[in-house]
């Protein structure tokens, strides 16, 4: 959502909280791109329970450019030699437990026990990019604020119908606002009429109107929108574009064929 550098001070934050968390005896380690591990020596899971939670649940930030932003991480665990005798099988013990929080909702803590599988992977594989790469259609993320929306992120679909490049092309062109892709004559018309719709209770609603394209040129889109709740965010839109004239003449030829 962020980016690199934004990712790259969450990581580092995370490790000096683990740093000033646990004893100095513990080895820790990061293990992938956003998995860390720690290994606790002469204790039991037990013991540790109320200390890994804790770790869990405590508020985690990081500062970039002037503002502060929180996350939060999940943490499996698992414990030698009752889990497992085989350091690689400890490991894959205390994975089993991580995505068996990532699974449940995220931010929680979890004790490996027998039954586990690390195959629970496979269930969390679609990120972001996967799902909305691979929609039948073009797709957009953006804050539901009357003053103040902000884009988030589009998909391929979305930049080639409207003649965008990349994501930043799109960002620099709109300045990350989705009014800035309504004319503007259009645009108090057709801002009113999506939150006239969302404010009657309508929160999944079709909108008609010309949407600007990277050069200047504009194309008649229809535009399928939810408002959603985000903990991060606020009020956020996912909004599907289709575009109108090429709906009318795929789906005009598919009746003509079928009425034939």
């Amino acid at each position: 959502m962020y980016g690199h550098a934004y990712g790259d001070k969450a990581l580092i934050s995370l490790a000096e909280n683990m740093q000033k968390f646990f004893p100095s005896s513990a080895l820790l380690g990061r293990n992938g791109g956003d998995e860390f591990c720690i290994l606790l020596s002469n204790c039991t899971m037990e013991e540790m329970k109320e200390s890994l939670i804790e770790f869990t649940k405590t508020p985690k930030t990081f500062s970039y450019k002037g503002q502060t932003y929180s996350f939060c991480i999940s943490l499996g665990y698992a414990e030698y030699p009752n889990n497992a005798i085989v350091r690689s099988q400890l490991m894959r013990c205390a994975d089993a437990a991580l995505y068996e929080v990532k699974l449940h909702g995220k931010n929680g803590c979890m004790a490996y026990k027998e039954g586990l599988q690390s195959g629970v992977r496979k269930q969390l594989g679609f990120v972001l990019n996967d799902i909305s790469e691979n929609l039948p259609g073009a797709f957009m993320i953006y804050r539901a604020d009357k003053e103040d929306d902000e884009i988030f992120y589009a998909n391929k679909e979305f930049l080639d119908m409207a003649g965008y490049e990349n994501l930043d092309e799109l960002f620099k062109s709109t300045k990350k606002s989705f009014r800035n892709l309504i004319h503007e004559d259009q645009r108090e018309t057709v801002e009113a009429s999506i939150w006239n719709q969302i404010e009657s209770g309508s929160e999944n609603d079709y909108i008609h109107y010309p949407l600007r394209k990277q050069d200047g040129t504009y194309i008649l889109v229809l535009d399928q929108g939810k408002i959603v709740e985000s903990v991060r965010f606020g009020k956020v839109f996912y909004v599907l574009f289709m575009d109108w004239q090429a709906m009318q003449v795929n789906y005009s030829t598919k009746f003509d064929e079928k009425a034939t």
